[in-house]
């Protein structure tokens, strides 16, 4: 079987970085597992992999989809997959990078084969969330789908518009779909993987270093580009970190170190996040700090070779 390496973590922790190491090494392929980076129009602001970058080791799913689609986490893992098992087929490693926790909890657990959600439900609910606020819509939620309401916290925006969503797109609850879930693709007990999580005051360091750098290298070039496009604002990659309050500056709503300041703070909020959600979701997933990224997953992939 072909190696398989995970590496997750928080927005700027060093995960690219160990992709590349570790793609050059073994002759891997890189396999984007960022939500943001899938978006062509989000190559500076979401720091994807650099041209240099991708010269040195094959990326696979980076910039591949516009702005304007609403890229599902089942449409990554069915993407995620076929190009796993590509790499099966030339016996090369595949390394698995990104912050998004439900892509990795998908590719580890199986995902429910909800079908694409027509434009026109996907706007419906999005209004009448903008209109009567997520309280009125868990309460129909409640109606339709109960064993779902139930488990879901009742100001949870996203999965609450999922689910209602889903329910009167198919006229299944989610739970039902659940049911029915696709298979997982990738074992946790037999691949090696890593949480990179820097030390906290130099994750914040980094994630300023970070965005300013995404300024120098002409982010708000790219987020004047985006915004001409006029595109829904509820749209995922028009809520990319920074790109809101980028566009508002343009618009001339406030100053541009505010929109920088405001951008950065949005990131650290998120890393928070994103670190809470893998220890609670995905507990088998080994904390290093970035230092130590590569020597723990190549202790891991000996061990492997012994069993």
């Amino acid at each position: 079987m072909s190696t398989v390496i995970l590496i997750a973590g928080p927005t700027a922790s060093g995960k690219s970085a160990l992709a590349l190491e570790l793609a050059a090494k073994l002759r891997g392929v890189i396999i984007n597992a960022d939500s943001m980076q899938v978006y062509r129009d989000l190559h500076i602001i979401t720091a994807r992999p650099s041209p240099e970058d991708e010269k040195r080791a094959p990326h696979r799913l980076y910039g591949h989809v516009d702005a304007a689609e609403n890229y599902s986490v089942g449409r990554w893992f069915g993407e995620a997959a076929a190009a796993l098992t590509d790499m099966l087929n030339q016996d090369r490693p595949a390394i698995v990078v990104g912050g998004t926790g439900l892509y990795f909890s998908t590719l580890t657990r199986g995902i429910a084969a909800v079908p694409p959600i027509p434009a026109g439900i996907r706007r419906e609910i999005r209004g009448r969330l903008a209109a009567e606020g997520v309280a009125a819509l868990h309460a129909e939620l409640s109606k339709r789908d109960p064993a779902t309401a139930a488990r879901l916290k009742p100001g949870d925006r996203a999965r609450i518009t999922r689910a209602l969503e889903v329910m009167l797109a198919t006229g299944r609850s989610l739970t039902q779909w659940h049911a029915d879930n696709t298979p997982a693709r990738v074992d946790l007990a037999s691949v090696a993987k890593v949480f990179l999580m820097p030390e906290r005051d130099e994750l914040g360091l980094r994630i300023d270093a970070r965005f300013d750098a995404m300024m120098a290298a002409g982010a708000l070039e790219e987020v004047r580009a985006l915004a001409a496009r006029n595109l829904d604002p509820n749209l995922p990659a028009m809520k990319a970190h920074g790109v809101p309050w980028l566009i508002r500056y343009l618009k001339g709503e406030i100053p541009i170190a505010e929109a920088v300041a405001q951008g950065k703070r949005d990131t650290r909020r998120y890393t928070k996040r994103q670190a809470t959600w893998f220890r609670n979701q995905l507990p088998q997933f080994p904390w290093v700090e970035p230092q130590h990224a590569a020597a723990a997953v190549g202790a891991q992939l000996r061990r492997m070779e012994v069993t």
